[in-house]
């Protein structure tokens, strides 16, 4: 691992994702993330002393994009142009970079999320961002709408099965249907 603290880091957090959605979070150790880095334990353990910190770090860099948005939405006027913009925004998000591989991840291992505390940091943030989609309606049906919306971009990873979908194709398909869940939402 030749590359800077932050490449190397990121490199870790990358094949431990990769690993932990072959197999499992609680089925992969420490040594197997250092051996397909091909690196000593000891060297793995210089950036992260367990998979917990790994786990936290990805959700934490997810967690600050996520402060952003909410922050963002929170400034705009609620409306519908809003919170399109606002699914839109957290689609790029979950599209970019490696987002891809980060849901595969939390879709692959939820049961094992639920019990890290940044699980449940990132639980809490879905849930302020589904508030600021419903801002203005506090109906139990907008709020449903709300999540449901979040759920079709995150679900997509999972729920459309359709073979050599691109990821293009996939966001419109995610998008067209959160933004129908949002549209009934009313504004103040």
């Amino acid at each position: 691992m030749s590359q800077g603290t932050g490449g190397t880091r990121e490199r870790i957090k990358a094949v431990a994702l990769e690993l932990f959605t072959e197999q499992g979070y609680e089925a992969t150790s420490l040594r197997e993330v250092a051996e397909r880095l091909g690196v000593t334990k000891a060297a793995l353990y210089y950036h992260f002393k367990s998979k917990d910190e790994i786990v936290t770090s990805v959700v934490s860099d997810r967690l600050d994009r996520m402060d952003a948005l909410i922050d963002w939405a929170e400034s705009q006027p609620a409306s519908l142009a809003t919170r399109r913009a606002v699914i839109e925004r957290y689609a790029d998000t979950m599209f970019s970079g490696d987002e891809p591989s980060v849901m595969r991840f939390f879709e692959q291992n939820q049961t094992a999320l639920k019990s890290l505390s940044a699980g449940r940091e990132m639980r809490g943030r879905m849930f302020r961002l589904a508030a600021v989609l419903c801002q203005g309606d506090d109906s139990p049906a907008a709020q449903l709408r709300a999540a449901l919306a979040l759920f079709a971009v995150h679900s997509s990873w999972f729920a459309v099965r359709t073979p050599d979908i691109t990821d293009a194709e996939r966001k419109r398909v995610a998008l067209e249907v959160a933004n129908d869940l949002l549209a009934p939402v009313n504004t103040p």
